[in-house]
């Protein structure tokens, strides 16, 4: 029967050469042979309809196992067995192999793909992902009891198995949660799938928890590609054993919730972990508290720039207007004439030079940092945030600033006690002195200064001679006061939320995000246009009002603009106490000047970004 193997050998290559495909593989130049002639020595091993009905079926034998190509040497064993190179088909998922964790640990296609000649494909079976994942990480087993897994279970479509979050062949090592990059990773593999609205909303899961999510401070960070300390999805909702708020094991249940914010919050308690972690302002229904605080600090907001926008408006028209009759009035010879015009005399003492600038400091510096996390899907956030070094820098530095805002503050109420109680050089009793014309308290001379101004705004009569301070200059003052109450209150509540968490419930933190946020914006848009403005912007002081910085002003300037101060000095013989010796050295005002400029010009470059940021 010897004589009898040849004849066979030449009719089964002979039939391997007519029925299989062409093979263009340039290491080999052969013929890739019929797996059903090669069967009939390898048939114990591999059956011909479970490899025919694999993805590799239409391929021949020595697609793949190069080296039995030559068919005499294979029979005769003179052919060294080489192992399978899947690179030569299949080269963008070895590239994205090769720079994975799993390969690192020696892993090769076969360890996932074990067994290669009877493989379904696993690209669009989620079930058989999950087990192929679940031989070498039997102990992420708890993922198939979470609302993922039993998704998959059922055989959702949008339920993520383990290569949606993970990647198939491009698994990196998932870094340290102490890193930005590991922590990152902890939201990028929720976010692109929950950010689908759509997606949620099919599956009866909540459409806003990524907006509501990227809202957040901890949000806010991921954002700005620096998230290290703040929170990210699986801090919270685990990694793997994604449950329900309603099980009792899920660990954002109202029993495991103080337990969960412990990880980071150490002092959390009951009452901390009331707070909304996806509360929407927006929705009325589930969070009607949230949804009026935002409803009532947006109509501050409006009705203030409304009112203080419009005044700007009118005053820079008829301000143009009123230079414009003075530049005729100088050309025609009709000038007004003041004995000794630049004769110097003190509006501001050191102190209150002193205050303003500690004032200019602190709020430029509050709103560098805090603007940046406000609009932190902004490019010119992010790289502001690159400026400083990351969010945690920037908090620093923004802490360091509120710091100063408290110091000025409490400077502020120090000097108004002073004023009330204190000093004897103010006539009259503490009424007198809380409405008199030195005290920055409203009174009923500043609604006629404001009927005043309006009518000459429209032309209808000239414009007031003001006292010491104007209507403008105590709303000023007074937002101060307010400010640290809104402002401050709310951001000492953010600033130290364990301690606040021990007597108010957890929403009273969401509640304060708004309002800080909220009144935050009111104060920088106010002061980058109102107040610039109202100083510093309007005709008759462009480019800027140099007073607050040297405390000096001319008898001219004087005299014009605080007409009813000097004539009430005047009347009590006072004028001359508040002669400058001497004005201010060159090197001082070359240094302040420089300072006011740049911080005028910082604080104008914000508000552009702002009105960038809303247009967009």
């Amino acid at each position: 029967m010897r004589h009898l193997v040849y004849p066979f050998l030449i009719l089964c290559v002979l039939m391997g050469l007519l029925s299989a495909p062409a093979i263009t593989h340039a290491e080999t130049n052969s013929m890739a042979y019929d797996p059903e002639n090669c069967l009939g020595c390898h048939g114990n091993k591999i059956n011909l309809g479970t490899f025919g009905a694999s993805p590799h079926g239409k391929n021949g034998c020595t697609s793949c196992h190069l080296q039995s190509a030559d068919l005499k040497r294979h029979m005769t064993g003179a052919v060294k067995v080489e192992k399978v190179n899947c690179a030569r088909c299949h080269g963008n998922e070895a590239k994205e192999f090769a720079t994975s964790v799993h390969a690192d640990k020696g892993l090769t296609c076969a360890s996932c793909h074990n067994d290669i000649h009877s493989m379904t494909s696993k690209k669009d079976d989620k079930k058989a992902i999950m087990a192929a994942c679940l031989q070498c990480h039997p102990n992420e087993k708890d993922f198939l009891t979470s609302v993922h897994g039993k998704a998959v279970m059922k055989g959702s479509k949008d339920a993520p198995d383990c290569s949606n979050c993970h990647g198939l062949h491009n698994i990196k090592k998932i870094q340290p949660v102490s890193t930005v990059a590991g922590r990152m990773f902890h939201v990028d593999a929720c976010i692109k799938c929950h950010s689908d609205e759509k997606m949620m909303e099919r599956n009866h899961v909540n459409p806003a928890a990524a907006e509501t999510y990227l809202e957040s401070y901890h949000g806010k960070g991921y954002r700005l590609g620096m998230l290290k300390k703040a929170a990210g999805c699986s801090d919270c909702h685990t990694a793997h054993n994604v449950l329900p708020a309603a099980d009792p094991a899920s660990s954002v249940n109202p029993a495991n919730a103080a337990k969960t914010c412990a990880q980071c919050h150490t002092k959390a308690t009951a009452l901390f972990a009331k707070f909304y972690a996806h509360g929407s302002h927006s929705d009325r229904e589930n969070y009607p508290l949230l949804f009026w605080t935002f409803k009532a600090m947006t109509g501050l907001l409006v009705g203030t720039f409304a009112v203080f926008w419009l005044h700007t408006l009118l005053w820079m028209f008829r301000g143009f207007v009123e230079n414009r009759e003075k530049q005729k009035a100088l050309f025609e010879g009709h000038v007004h004439h003041v004995e000794d015009p630049h004769k110097l005399y003190y509006r501001f003492k050191k102190r209150h030079i002193f205050l303003h600038f500690t004032v200019i400091v602190s709020f430029l510096g509050l709103s560098l940092t805090g603007l940046p996390l406000k609009f932190s899907d902004q490019p010119w956030a992010k790289t502001l945030m690159s400026f400083y070094g990351g969010i945690e820098y920037a908090g620093l530095i923004h802490r360091g600033c509120a710091i100063l805002t408290f110091y000025y503050f409490l400077g502020a109420l120090w000097m108004s006690i002073d004023f009330l109680f204190l000093r004897r050089d103010i006539r009259g009793n503490f009424l007198q002195r809380m409405f008199g014309p030195d005290s920055l308290m409203p009174n009923f001379r500043d609604i006629k200064d404001v009927i005043g101004m309006v009518k000459w705004f429209f032309f209808k009569g000239p414009k007031p001679t003001f006292d010491r301070w104007t209507y403008w200059e105590k709303f000023d003052f007074i937002a101060v006061f307010w400010g640290m109450f809104a402002i401050g209150g709310s951001g000492l509540m953010l600033w130290f939320p364990e301690f606040f968490g021990q007597f108010l419930p957890g929403w009273m933190f969401n509640v304060a995000t708004i309002v800080h946020s909220d009144e935050a914006l009111l104060a920088t848009g106010f002061i980058f246009t109102v107040h610039f403005f109202n100083t510093h912007g309007r005709p008759e002081k462009f480019p800027m009002d140099f007073v607050i910085f040297n405390g000096q002003m001319s008898k001219e300037e004087f005299i014009e603009e605080r007409g009813d101060q000097w004539k009430r000095y005047e009347d009590q013989g006072i004028t001359e106490n508040f002669v400058c010796d001497k004005p201010s050295s060159v090197w001082y005002d070359f240094l302040f000047k420089a300072f006011g400029f740049l911080a005028v010009f910082t604080g104008l470059s914000l508000a552009v970004a702002m009105l960038y940021a809303f247009l967009r």
